[in-house]
């Protein structure tokens, strides 16, 4: 049967009393209107392989979520097709088998295997908030299908829960991936090109009071006493937080002499690619101590291995992070501590400026609070001259905040006890 086909014909033809009712479009050549005795209506376009010389069939989709204007452009489309010598059936077999290697989820994968992994430090980072926070919503969907205003809803439902900062950087990881989709020859533009970053980000300024330290000191160990150990370990450091979870044994020195005891991170672990020599002062030793004795045979060497079943290493800086907001959770009460960490709950990274904030109040120099932080130098003789690796003003200096430290959360680990202004006078003489 043909006919030139309308929306209202489509809409309103009525289904056969038994068989396929076939209805061709006059209007365009190849496509057919399919009706089954249950109604389901669908198109198909019908060809002649230049090829074989033999008829065959594409399915286009069903009525009514394909109409008939979207119908004929598909049948436009797979005339072109023949007129080159394609077979649009096989055409579509094709693409389906090969529909998973180009969904998003195989490009982000091909990203972290050939890129990422290879080239970042990061590369943890970048697969963590592919699969928290984009492949959720992209896992199966085609990459080349992915606009500019894709994106810009992924990250505005960041920013609307209250993530600038988190959106901003899913925002650049999102533009790394495709410019690395374009680069391997995968697509041909990045949606993300020129798009303006859409959180606003606050410059960090949260340091902990000392009702909070002595909240988080207490509390933090309660109920993973190892992950606690850790974070106590990132208050008395300054070390990163992926820095501690891959804490490996082998990087601890002297431990047996608590005047020469020392953590030194690898520059394959370190930010600014340099070793990075932490004297541990008398506190963290002890902390340490205590992590090494709770470590077994099946650690794998490091003080914080992982519990996951698909890996094997150390667990990753998030668990510890996760970890920490976990703790936040668990306060309840009326105490002023509890409810300016609510207020604003304090991030690992948030420990790390507590730390460098306490230097400077304890009047260490920029210099050495920079180093006790492994903030690389930018000025010329810093980087080609002054060769001294600082061990000795770093030990006292951290020695300083631990004593510091000690008195504010009543000295566990049995230092000397002296009032934060009385170590501020000794270090100011």
């Amino acid at each position: 049967m043909q006919r030139p086909l309308t929306d209202a014909f489509v809409r309103s033809v009525k289904p056969p009393a038994s068989g396929r009712l076939e209805i061709s479009d006059m209007r365009c050549a190849g496509l057919a209107l399919r009706i089954t005795p249950n109604g389901v209506k669908s198109w198909a376009f019908r060809f002649r392989d230049r090829t074989t010389g033999r008829p065959g069939r594409a399915t286009i989709g069903q009525y009514p979520a394909v109409g008939l204007t979207a119908a004929r452009a598909s049948a436009d489309a797979m005339r072109r097709d023949v007129a080159n010598g394609i077979n649009p059936a096989a055409r579509k077999q094709q693409d389906r088998a090969t529909a998973g290697a180009k969904a998003f989820g195989a490009l982000a994968e091909r990203y972290l295997i050939e890129h990422a992994r290879r080239h970042k430090r990061s590369s943890q980072g970048d697969e963590r908030n592919l699969r928290k926070h984009v492949l959720p919503r992209w896992q199966n969907r085609p990459y080349a299908s992915i606009k500019r205003g894709d994106v810009i809803e992924l990250v505005e439902g960041l920013v609307t829960a209250g993530k600038p900062t988190l959106a901003n950087r899913v925002q650049s990881l999102v533009s790394t991936v495709f410019t690395f989709a374009v680069d391997a020859g995968l697509v041909e533009f990045n949606p993300c090109h020129r798009l303006r970053k859409r959180g606003v980000e606050n410059v960090g300024r949260r340091v902990l009071s000392d009702a909070e330290i002595r909240l988080f000191w207490n509390g933090i160990v309660e109920p993973n006493r190892r992950v606690g150990l850790g974070l106590r370990l990132a208050l008395l450091t300054g070390a990163r937080i992926g820095e501690i979870a891959g804490l490996d044994t082998a990087e601890l020195e002297h431990l047996a002499n608590a005047s020469r005891a020392a953590w030194i991170i690898p520059g394959t672990r370190t930010k600014n690619k340099k070793d990075h020599l932490i004297p541990l002062c008398p506190l963290a030793r002890e902390t340490v101590l205590e992590l090494l004795a709770q470590s077994g045979p099946k650690s794998g060497g490091y003080l914080f291995p992982t519990h996951s079943r698909r890996r094997m290493g150390p667990m990753r800086g998030d668990s510890l992070a996760e970890a920490m907001e976990g703790f936040g959770r668990r306060l309840h009460g009326s105490d002023d501590a509890i409810k300016t960490w609510h207020a604003d709950p304090p991030s690992p990274h948030d420990l790390r400026r507590t730390v460098g904030t306490r230097l400077a109040e304890l009047r260490s120099p920029k210099e050495i609070r920079d180093r006790c932080l492994n903030h690389a130098a930018g000025d010329v003789g810093s980087i080609h001259y002054n060769l001294h690796d600082y061990a000795d003003e770093k030990r006292e200096a951290l020695n300083r905040w631990a004593l510091a430290l000690g008195a504010i959360v009543g000295d566990p680990a049995g230092a000397a006890v002296v009032p934060i202004a009385t170590a501020r006078k000794r270090v100011r003489r």
